[in-house]
């Protein structure tokens, strides 16, 4: 194919992603980060003229504290994801085909049932008279004070399991790619499994790893109905103040700046691998080497 035509055909084939982008994506941003400059009105709208007010109010002295429970919850439960669906994406990569459809089919169940249903089953699980509560006090694990509700250890089980499946089934995209002889290569030059694993897997895997990273540290960061429903004062997200500032305040320009805040802190960590990468490589990098 000619560069002219070859160019065209990409221009063709990229601009309906582009505009989607643009569209939903682009300028719904910098509308929220316009809103950020605005000042509120009594009613619950945006006033006329332009303000600094609301970056002064987000100088809010409780807000580190809820900044860092967002952080390290979100990493948190991005790193238990990871750590539990490489095994599992492996498994299944290695499985029989029956086998694997089965458990992808099992992956993915929970996306039958309607998302705040899911959070609700899980608070009557962790429910002071609930089964599992009556359960570790039988066997001694826990005391029968102790709660399994409204703190952030809850906020931490009901992430994982939300978005586990965000973390498998990207590496496990990758896993099925990979070629499983690099392994048995591996180990007829006298690597043990787990150093097989290691050294030959999981940088085959990369991709996938990192894709599975960002499905669940994104949204994790944006979490506000799982901390509201498990979660207690002191389990509070960013997400809460977002939702808070916008539905109880009807504050939208400080909701803005939460909101612009947190995107920020999601989109300056990837422009900053984006120049890394393109120093050290002379070139800048594609969206999937970033993404």
């Amino acid at each position: 194919m000619a560069p002219s035509r070859r160019t065209l055909h990409e221009i063709l084939v990229t601009t309906p992603s582009f505009v989607w982008l643009s569209v939903l994506f682009c300028v719904p941003t910098l509308i929220v980060f316009a809103m950020t400059f605005k000042p509120a009105d009594m009613y619950g709208g945006l006033g006329p003229g332009w303000t600094l007010e609301t970056l002064r109010h987000l100088a809010n002295p409780n807000y580190p504290a809820i900044i860092w429970r967002t952080i390290w919850l979100s990493a948190a439960a991005t790193l238990i994801s990871l750590v539990l669906s490489i095994p599992m994406a492996y498994y299944i990569a290695r499985a029989t085909p029956g086998l694997r459809n089965a458990l992808l089919l099992l992956t993915i169940v929970p996306f039958w049932t309607n998302f705040l249903i899911r959070i609700f089953a899980w608070k009557i699980l962790l429910h002071p008279e609930g089964f599992l509560k009556r359960a570790l006090v039988a066997a001694g694990i826990i005391a029968p004070d102790t709660s399994l509700l409204y703190n952030p250890e809850a906020v931490l089980v009901v992430m994982v399991y939300t978005y586990l499946p965000f973390a498998i089934l990207p590496i496990y995209a990758a896993a099925e790619k990979f070629d499983f002889h690099l392994l048995e290569a591996a180990m007829d030059l006298g690597a043990s499994r787990l150093t097989a694993f290691r050294k030959v897997f999981l940088p085959g895997i990369r991709r996938g790893i990192l894709t599975a990273f960002l499905m669940v540290f994104i949204p994790s960061l944006g979490s506000y109905v799982i901390p509201d429903v498990v979660g207690g004062p002191n389990s509070e997200m960013i997400g809460n103040k977002i939702a808070q500032r916008v539905f109880v305040d009807r504050n939208l320009p400080h909701a803005s700046g939460l909101s612009a805040f947190l995107t920020l802190a999601v989109l300056v960590p990837l422009a900053v691998v984006w120049v890394v990468q393109k120093r050290t490589s002379g070139q800048p990098p594609t969206m999937q080497e970033v993404a």
